[in-house]
């Protein structure tokens, strides 16, 4: 069957509603805190929260990974490993989970030696940190049924599994922020509670929906078959060191910035929430590339394929210039809602259109991306992204006497290497399929 724009909307829609959640987490952190008429209080949250960007988005191949798979599992019309692909990305989520509460010390300590922010602001992202990292088994669990059901096609089931984990997330953080007063220790406990109780919900809707695929039982010996955990391995592998990569460059970013005064921090923490809400839009059809090519590789359709990607990637870019406009038009808006501090509110207005404009630079990176985890081509994704980091550290060096200017033009620099970097191995992806 013909590959539809019905069905790529069918797909990516529900990822769009689902996403754009997640970053007003955020937004809602940042204008919660931001009643307090003191930058630090915004810093802190974004100091905080980009500790558990870099610690939690390390583990990103359990959704990315567990979306392959499963995809490639379906495609082949093979019903045992789509649930044993679940299984071992939550025995793998369950472990690292545990081990990094165990080693929350080491982890808190080694990130505040790497983040220059004030006194202030590390005494408050530090009372977030130790309440947050209690939420690590329940959020990579999520993470692995997310890429699941993003796997099976069912975003619409995934939807309401973020809909319950952000909503729950952002009225317990206004409750215990505006209600009792906890300040950061506020968005942090609210933030654990919601993240227990989008698993609860989330293992649940799997037991029963994984009954489709034939006799629901613990196959565990199936889970941990020695060739089917060794491609497990190599895959979430890679993909682990892409994502310690990006997630590098975006840590450097908010690094410098802190660096440069708590003002410039707070006006950076503003406009990237705005490039949160542009990246999760665009992941929409990101989501579907993953869940379409996947199928397509299962299935050794090569037609599938290409289709798969020129159709994904065409809504992608138009979605990508209509967040540009949006942004430009009301980007000053956005800014007077999420700071009542006027040194932050003038700053961010400098650097808006930085963000406004990333959006359609970085929207080929984020479908090319799409389309290797669903290929679970993850060599070259890992290949990829560790020279586009240096590229951007390169950049970043040229860069730094024009000062927070030059730090955002090095982030765009890393978008366009990126793309660059990972479409030349494109070519060798749709030839290696059959036609």
């Amino acid at each position: 069957m013909a590959l539809t724009h019905r069905a790529i909307l069918a797909i990516a829609l529900p990822v769009m509603v689902s996403n754009v959640s997640t970053p007003l987490i955020g937004i809602v952190d940042t204008a919660v805190v931001g009643r307090i008429p003191d930058p630090a209080y915004i810093g802190a949250v974004a100091v905080g929260a980009l500790i558990f960007s870099f610690v939690f988005w390390a583990f990103g191949f359990l959704r990315m990974g567990t979306t392959g798979l499963t995809a490639q599992a379906l495609g082949a019309n093979d019903h045992p490993e789509i649930l044993a692909s679940l299984g071992r990305a939550l025995l793998l989520a369950a472990v690292a989970g545990i081990a990094l509460v165990a080693l929350q010390w080491p982890i808190r300590e080694v990130a505040f030696r790497l983040l220059a922010a004030s006194n202030q602001v590390e005494a408050l992202a530090a009372a977030y940190f130790d309440i947050r990292v209690w939420a690590a088994p329940a959020t990579l669990a999520n993470y692995a049924l997310l890429g699941w059901f993003i796997g099976l096609g069912r975003t619409d089931i995934g939807l309401v599994l973020q809909l319950v984990l952000n909503i729950s997330n952002m009225v317990l953080d206004a409750l215990f922020v505006l209600g009792l007063g906890w300040d950061v220790r506020g968005v942090a406990a609210g933030t654990v509670i919601a993240e227990f109780i989008a698993v609860t919900v989330g293992l649940y809707v799997a037991i029963r929906h994984a009954r489709r695929f034939g006799h629901l039982k613990l196959d565990v010996a199936a889970w941990i078959h020695p060739d089917k955990i060794r491609r497990t391995i190599a895959v979430n592998r890679d993909i682990m060191i892409r994502s310690l990569a990006l997630i590098f460059v975006f840590v450097w970013f908010m690094s410098r910035g802190a660096a440069a005064g708590d003002v410039i921090l707070a006006a950076n923490a503003v406009l990237m929430q705005f490039t949160s809400v542009s990246a999760f839009f665009l992941d929409g059809l990101a989501f579907a590339a993953e869940a379409l090519v996947g199928r397509a590789i299962g299935a050794a359709h090569r037609a599938g394929l290409v289709e798969a990607i020129r159709m994904t990637t065409a809504w992608a870019v138009a979605t990508a210039l209509v967040i540009v406009f949006v942004l430009l038009a009301g980007g000053p808006v956005f800014i007077d809602a999420l700071t009542v501090d006027p040194e932050a509110r003038a700053a961010a207005r400098t650097f808006l259109p930085w963000a406004a404009l990333a959006p359609i630079l970085g929207v080929w990176a984020f479908q090319l991306d799409g389309v290797f985890i669903g290929a679970t081509r993850s060599v070259e994704m890992r290949n990829a992204m560790l020279l586009s980091t240096g590229i951007f550290l390169l950049a970043w060096w040229l860069l730094a006497p024009f000062g927070n200017h030059g730090l955002w033009a090095a982030l765009w620099v890393n978008y366009i290497a990126r793309t660059l970097s990972l479409g030349a191995f494109l070519p060798r992806l749709v030839r290696g399929l059959e036609a």
